[in-house]
């Protein structure tokens, strides 16, 4: 707790930075809202024009609120994986969690075609897209928590987990060789990543699954400090080693993969973050990093999306190729600043 009032000062600014990142994201877009009158509406509920408060309620606030959820749930899983395995260029997507994700996808909008027509994509709620790819990102879960119950060896894991991810990519590719254009094009539309689908209720589903993976997250900090140093020293600390190895890989699992179900597979964010923190805070501790990793994914995601919406224009970029673009050269400057990487 020492610790943490030290940095009590960067979490409060921290917390100051997301709500303004927030009322300038809610602010921008092919309409234009000013400012105050965003700001009136979140404190007060004093705007008067009925198009502005609709377009504020149901769709720009419920996109902020997704981009929040998904730039902290995978800055989160990131530094989940990058602990357990102890390697830098982990990222939430090694265990094929979100590749089984994208499977689901693609057997629900590519498989009416291979599948003789029996089932049109037209004819399936936008609401089964994220079912089909929380199926899939649970059924290569399974298979992942089955191989981890036989493997001692972490990096093994790793290595098992990038194979099951290369299956899942070889049985989309294949499906995208079979499917019709127009269902392929879908495919790829949905594989861009995009925060403004999800309604009130998806995105109540989406912060309770979220929840669940912080609180296993938060409940394996001694676990994740312990692995540091090395698996030999986080048994003499009385660390179970398989039961937390299981614990952290079911938080990565509902983590990461309710963020590609609901809002498709978003690069970089979950990579890039944790190094991010750990060069700005120069700790390597979990009780900092854990909050630290939710705030700046946060405020990341929350950037990238008001860059991509183009304010004044009714063009929306795809959310993927942004995290991307503005967040891989900070990331090198930041590396090359700092000489230096913790881990």
């Amino acid at each position: 707790m020492e610790k943490l009032s030290k940095y009590r000062i960067s979490f409060l600014l921290l917390l100051l930075v997301l709500v303004l990142c927030f009322v300038l994201n809610i602010s921008l877009g092919s309409v234009s809202i000013p400012f105050k009158n965003t700001l009136g509406e979140l404190f007060l509920g004093s705007i008067k024009n009925e198009s502005w408060h609709y377009i504020l309620w149901n769709y720009r606030i419920p996109k902020a609120f997704t981009a929040i959820l998904a730039g902290g749930a995978l800055s989160l899983s990131g530094l989940l994986m990058q602990t357990l395995f102890r390697n830098p260029l982990a990222g939430p997507f090694v265990l094929g969690i979100s590749s089984g994700a994208s499977l689901g996808a693609a057997l629900l909008i590519m498989g009416a075609s291979i599948f003789s027509g029996f089932v049109s994509f037209e004819r399936i709620p936008s609401f089964s897209l994220a079912i089909g790819a929380s199926l899939g990102s649970f059924l290569v879960l399974l298979a992942v928590l089955t191989v981890a119950s036989r493997v001692k060896d972490t990096m093994a894991l790793l290595i098992i987990g990038l194979m099951f991810g290369s299956i899942t990519a070889a049985i989309v590719s294949i499906l995208s060789y079979f499917t019709s254009s127009e269902e392929l094009q879908r495919y790829v539309y949905w594989s861009f990543g995009s925060l403004g689908d999800l309604s009130w209720s998806q995105l109540s589903l989406l912060a309770g699954i979220v929840l669940i993976g912080i609180l296993l997250s938060i409940a394996s900090i001694k676990a994740l400090n312990s692995l540091l140093l090395g698996e030999n020293y986080a048994q003499s600390l009385g660390v179970q080693l398989k039961k937390s190895r299981y614990i952290i890989i079911v938080a990565t699992a509902l983590l990461a993969g309710s963020v590609t179900a609901f809002a498709g597979p978003i690069a970089f964010v979950g990579l890039a973050v944790p190094h991010l923190t750990r060069q700005i805070f120069n700790t390597t501790d979990h009780k900092i990093l854990v909050p630290a990793v939710l705030l700046y994914g946060a405020i990341l995601m929350l950037l990238c999306d008001t860059v991509a919406q183009l304010p004044s224009s009714a063009n929306v970029l795809p959310i993927n190729a942004i995290t991307s673009i503005i967040g891989a050269p900070v990331v090198i400057w930041l590396l090359t600043r700092k000489r230096r990487m913790l881990f």
